[in-house]
């Protein structure tokens, strides 16, 4: 009879808790949207963290893919990583000034001279402390993920500052960006990415900025349509997630994300520059759009028009790290 008293609870005991049992057998989820294509750098690198952590952490971690703002937009993705509805993002640099405003380093016009100097910088301490810079207010900060250096595009050749005067250009929200714009007499309207095209084809803005591998499809249709090759400025992401969430993951297995996020970011970093040289050619060779080359004389104009922003923004940004992004260049 003792023996049965004590199977009996222990037997119900192990009913209880096979439940949880199973629940905690389950595979952590981790949704990652993002808002552009699958063949960008940035869906490219979603794709194969989803594809690394599937090969080397199946059955513990699940990475779901969202690209083209098909679980979340551009405008809310920030919010939806906050309250935990996406774990993780890669949203543009732009985007998360709003939460440690030293970011603004990477919108400044004509801060770096190439892709080179951008990965250089990326290396020193002052970089990596941004990474960290907002853990507190819930978003922490994994890796860089460069998207290659901006281009304008307009419904008019643009060769001299003057060009710009009285457009309209289609930016992210940065007040950078919109003193970079403001200091060639343009107006800068803040819009998400997926409305770009709809608004160049409406002329609510006759230009836009960014890297070659996001300007396919922007050209508005019936329409010409110029890019400029100023690579006057930075689109680059930074792979976040939930603070919380991310730092609730077994120390084992988030080591081991840690790992496969620094192999990929090796993979985007050094494929970004291959994609857009061949988005670069491809639009050209479509006929959708004109290339206005720069004389250095005329880049020099651009760049001496726009960089009193810099001092604009040095309190925010900080001289340190301001100091620290220029000597990357190796003029």
């Amino acid at each position: 009879m003792f023996k049965s008293l004590v199977v009996a609870p222990c037997a119900a005991l192990l009913l209880m808790l096979s439940p949880m049992a199973a629940k905690a057998a389950e595979p952590i989820v981790i949704k990652f949207a993002h808002v552009v294509a699958d063949d960008t750098p940035k869906g490219k690198g979603a794709l194969l963290f989803q594809k690394l952590v599937r090969q080397r952490l199946a059955g513990q971690v699940d990475v779901e893919v969202y690209p083209n703002s098909t679980l979340v937009g551009d405008a809310d993705e920030m919010q939806a990583l906050l309250d935990n509805k996406v774990q993780m993002l890669a949203p543009s640099l732009s985007k998360l000034i709003e939460y440690s405003p030293k970011l603004e380093v990477f919108d400044l016009p004509f801060l770096f001279d190439d892709d080179a100097a951008v990965a250089r910088f990326q290396k020193r301490e002052a970089s990596r402390e941004l990474l960290r810079s907002m853990a507190g207010r819930g978003i922490y900060g994994l890796a860089y993920w460069n998207n290659g250096l901006k281009q304008m595009t307009a419904s008019q050749p643009l060769r001299n500052p003057a060009d710009a005067a009285g457009l309209a250009f289609r930016i992210q929200p940065s007040p950078v960006l919109e003193a970079q714009f403001a200091a060639v007499d343009a107006k800068a309207v803040r819009l998400p990415f997926s409305e770009v095209s709809k608004a160049m084809q409406s002329g609510t803005v006759q230009g836009t900025e960014g890297p070659w591998s996001n300007l396919r499809g922007q050209s508005a249709a019936g329409k010409p349509s110029y890019v400029t090759e100023t690579n006057h400025g930075v689109l680059n992401y930074m792979l976040v997630a939930n603070s919380e969430f991310w730092t609730s993951i077994p120390f084992a297995l988030r080591s081991e994300l840690e790992n496969i996020v620094l192999e990929v970011t090796q993979t985007v970093n050094a494929e970004a520059a291959a994609i857009n040289q061949r988005e670069r050619e491809q639009l050209i060779a479509s006929g959708s759009a004109t290339l206005v080359t720069l004389t250095p004389e005329q880049r020099q104009a651009w760049r001496t028009k726009m960089q009193p922003v810099w001092k604009s923004f040095e309190s925010q940004i900080g001289a340190d790290i301001m100091r620290a992004a220029l000597t990357v260049n190796r003029r």
